[in-house]
């Protein structure tokens, strides 16, 4: 493929993520999942106007995105499978969260460049978790988007890092707790604390009864900016860090360091970047933090800089089979 080529597909590359967005709008993939139908039938199932609905479906196909079987007729592909909302690993959430808020963000991202300050505020008036706060529909699709980009993460910490060390591991802005219950169900001994904003929090609760863990992980509502749980072994901070500028992220670590025991660790878990021009996604995600939280990706000097401003000692860097690393951490 020529250089100009290449470019002018990297130029043009949101014209497939849009396609692949509205095909999740319209729920094309759980459309298909018992084999092909035609796109006049599934036109009618998705309320859709039937030519322009081809003309999509022909063009995902084109990238290997569901497959034309007869003329005017759909099936899956394994590329298309993951855009089904019942499959482990689904892309649906992400496809819908990346082509709708992050699509209409990125649209700004001159904004940041020129101003320094966060296009998502800029767009919709107000910071990205006071937006999910208000908005619950929006709040289900992060967090089941942000399982399907970070769950596999979680074994490959598992893989590299003895958690069996700690008898309690609170889990700082855990989210939904996909986390802390796959470390949980993984570590029979050990028990958790999640903890994040109390709106989150109810999001959970359900979660922890059907993975019969509620007797196993306290769940707390609060603010990381001002005090987190006290008396754990280890606290984790899981793309956390990376949301935040550093003053308040050192907010966050003074709320921890408050927190902690003298023996406990601190787990901060981040793609964290490294020198070089070769590929590495944290260096694309660090324009998503750019535009829509206000955060960074960290180098290893940023973080041990950031971790002694707030009274921790960096021990080492783990790294993982995936872009993520564990810094860890323990008090001065």
């Amino acid at each position: 493929m020529s250089h100009e080529l290449q470019l002018d597909r990297l130029i043009t590359g949101y014209w497939v993520s849009q396609l692949i967005y509205v095909a999740a709008r319209l729920e094309i993939a759980d459309l298909l999942k018992e084999g092909p139908r035609s796109v006049e039938d599934l036109a009618e199932a998705s309320a859709a106007n039937a030519d322009a609905l081809y003309r999509v479906l022909r063009g995902l196909a084109s990238v290997g995105i569901f497959t034309e079987t007869d003329p005017r007729h759909f099936a899956l592909t394994p590329s298309a499978e993951p855009l089904r909302k019942d499959v482990p690993g689904s892309k649906y959430a992400l496809a819908l969260m990346t082509g709708d808020e992050q699509f209409r963000t990125w649209a700004e991202l001159e904004y940041s460049v020129r101003t320094g300050k966060t296009a998502f505020d800029h767009v919709y008036g107000k910071p990205i978790f006071q937006y999910l706060g208000e908005n619950p529909s929006k709040a289900k699709i992060f967090d089941a988007a942000m399982v399907g980009i970070h769950g596999r993460e979680v074994d490959a910490l598992l893989n590299v890092y003895d958690f069996s060390q700690f008898g309690v591991l609170a889990d700082i802005g855990g989210g939904n707790g996909s986390q802390i219950r796959s470390i949980l169900k993984h570590t029979p001994g050990m028990k958790g604390i999640l903890f994040d904003l109390p709106h989150v929090i109810e999001r959970a609760e359900s979660l922890f009864t059907d993975a019969n863990l509620a007797d196993r992980c306290q769940r707390v509502g609060g603010n990381f900016f001002e005090s987190v749980p006290a008396g754990a072994n280890a606290y984790v901070l899981r793309h956390i860090i990376h949301d935040w500028d550093d003053e308040s992220c050192l907010k966050i670590l003074n709320a921890c360091h408050a927190a902690m025991p003298d023996d406990a660790k601190l787990l901060i878990v981040e793609s964290v970047i490294p020198a070089g021009n070769d590929p590495f996604g944290g260096k694309l995600l660090d324009i998503v933090m750019m535009l829509i939280p206000g955060g960074k990706e960290r180098t290893e000097l940023e973080y041990q800089e950031l971790l002694t401003k707030a009274g921790f000692r960096l021990e080492r860097v783990v790294p993982t089979d995936s872009e993520i690393s564990i810094v860890e951490a323990s008090k001065v």
